[in-house]
């Protein structure tokens, strides 16, 4: 069974920057494209970026340039370094497949105000 854990998210202040993890377990990671998902309060769950297994990667428009990730299969861990942050960043965010079909964890609090 494939496990989850979250971490890294906090309060910062507009323009600051958060780096968040992702630990998985249960899979052998290096095959699988993983990516970063959100929900904002109010809000559908979005996908935010997704890494595949060769390292290509890709963004949602919206944190096109400001957001980063990466992965180290070595650790089960992949990683979003989040720069820029702005107000309307603020939400939980998880890790899962592309998919999104493995059981989710509980998420990481990033909140973003001055």
């Amino acid at each position: 069974q494939v496990q989850l854990v979250e971490s890294g998210g906090g309060l910062v202040q507009p323009g600051g920057s958060l780096r968040l993890s992702c630990a998985a377990s249960g899979i052998i990671f290096s095959r699988y494209s993983i990516s970063w998902f959100r929900q904002a309060p109010g809000k559908q769950r979005e996908l935010v970026a997704t890494i595949t297994s060769n390292y290509y990667t890709n963004y949602a428009g919206s944190v096109k340039g400001r957001f980063t990730i990466s992965r180290e299969n070595a650790k089960n861990t992949m990683y979003l370094q989040m720069s820029s942050l702005k107000p309307e960043d603020t939400a939980v965010y998880y890790c899962n497949n592309p998919s999104g079909t493995w059981y989710w964890g509980q998420g990481t609090q990033v909140t973003v105000s001055s």
